[in-house]
């Protein structure tokens, strides 16, 4: 593993640079650099791997200052129209084209701006869905929800037997985003929030998102998520351990649930006994019921400060080892689904092709894939977002309150 200088490298100095994060699809990655280096020698891509955290602190400044490696990872969203509106990365339509015919039109949909893709994804898609205890189920007496009053249904069967209905990890905040996410797009469709990301003056004002805040100050109220879901934290997968313990019933999450729950609980997995299902249709909403939320990939762009040969370099990585064959098998040995057309067969016949599959058909079938709505606002606006949403779930604000100081905030 080549590392690139600590001080991020002069964009127009030697050798192309890819910076990445640990963990996750990381081994993918460094299966696609080594491959790349081993077949240019002469062009070899310097790779340095980074934490989450340190990451987010680094790449900012760093394409801020025109040192950004070659290669800039994001979950595209509110960075990715900074970059642009900064001209800070190039056009990759016309050089990613060959790529692009191959993904998923949905997820692709998320490297774009003012019509151009200026990010091209290069991992794994987690839309999000619900996951459950059937033995819990069974013993409630409930089924599988398909309606919104339906889960309402389900949750107050779970109170009366005594057990916690939805587990939520509040305390890490950036699951509550789910809840209103889902809500807002089953209710009133993926434009509300477009026009918010756009900057639509009072865009938080639309009813569909008062509609989904007042919806889950219901859901708290009813125990929808017990007592104590302020202090569960997603870190080390506690939400996820309460539904497989049995002390909760089921989890909204990412589909990098389904991992964790097999290697935190691998005889849960293993004995049936972990189910999933899409989040229920809203009755009236505007929403089709087909859209996903979540993370549609991570992507890489190009930086506009690297010099032509890197971005050359950079240009023929991304359509030679991004999302290739190789890589794609290296997703689906990991249980992850690449956002590529036509692998049906390729997911066919492996263990979990259940889950496999099912995620997948999410994936094909939805006409929307909506990003987290942290990483699509970015900056002050997703913090005010996660502050003020927190509020709303721990009891100490209302809808009005909550769409006030959001708009405050466009």
């Amino acid at each position: 593993l080549a590392l690139a200088a600590c001080a991020g490298g002069a964009a127009d100095s030697g050798d192309a640079t890819l910076w990445s994060l640990t963990g996750g699809a990381e081994p993918m990655v460094r299966a696609a650099v080594q491959s790349w280096n081993e077949e240019n020698p002469e062009h070899p891509i310097e790779h340095e791997l980074f934490a989450n955290d340190v990451f987010n602190e680094r790449i900012r400044t760093a394409v801020g200052s025109a040192n950004a490696p070659t290669l800039i990872h994001s979950w595209a969203g509110g960075p990715l129209r900074e970059y642009v509106a900064n001209n800070q990365v190039i056009d990759l339509t016309d050089a990613a084209a060959g790529l692009l015919s191959r993904v998923i039109p949905a997820v692709a949909a998320n490297g774009v701006v003012n019509g151009r893709n200026y990010a091209v994804p290069n991992g794994q898609s987690q839309p999000i869905s619900f996951y459950y205890n059937k033995e819990v189920f069974e013993a409630a007496g409930v089924e599988v929800p398909t309606t919104y009053s339906e889960l309402l249904d389900v949750i107050d069967a779970l109170n009366e037997h005594g057990v916690t209905p939805i587990a939520l990890a509040a305390g890490s905040r950036w699951p509550l985003l789910m809840w209103i996410q889902m809500l807002t797009d089953r209710i009133a469709g993926p434009e509300v929030f477009t026009n918010i990301v756009d900057g639509a003056e009072d865009g938080w004002s639309d009813p569909g998102v008062t509609d989904a805040l007042n919806r889950i100050i219901d859901l708290v109220d009813r125990g929808a998520f017990g007592n104590a879901f302020g202090s569960v934290m997603a870190d080390q997968q506690a939400d996820l351990a309460l539904v497989h313990t049995g002390t909760a019933a089921m989890v909204l999450h990412l589909s990098s649930a389904y991992p964790n729950f097999l290697r935190n609980a691998p005889e849960f997995v293993e004995s049936g006994n972990l189910g999933w299902f899409a989040f229920p249709e809203v009755e009236g909403g505007q929403g089709d019921p087909r859209n996903i939320v979540g993370n549609p990939s991570h992507f890489w762009s190009v930086s506009a400060h690297a010099s032509e040969r890197n971005q050359t370099t950079a240009k023929e990585f991304i359509e030679t080892q991004v999302l290739n064959d190789d890589r794609i098998e290296d997703l689906l040995s990991m249980g992850a689904i690449p956002p590529i057309e036509g692998i049906e067969d390729r997911i066919q016949g492996r263990d979990h092709e259940d889950f496999m599959m099912f995620t997948y058909n999410q994936l094909i079938n939805a006409p929307h894939f909506q990003l987290s709505w942290d990483q699509a606002l970015g900056g002050a606006r997703a913090q005010g977002l996660l502050d003020n949403l927190s509020n709303i779930f721990l009891g100490q604000s209302d809808a009005a309150t909550f769409v006030s100081n959001m708009n405050g905030l466009q």
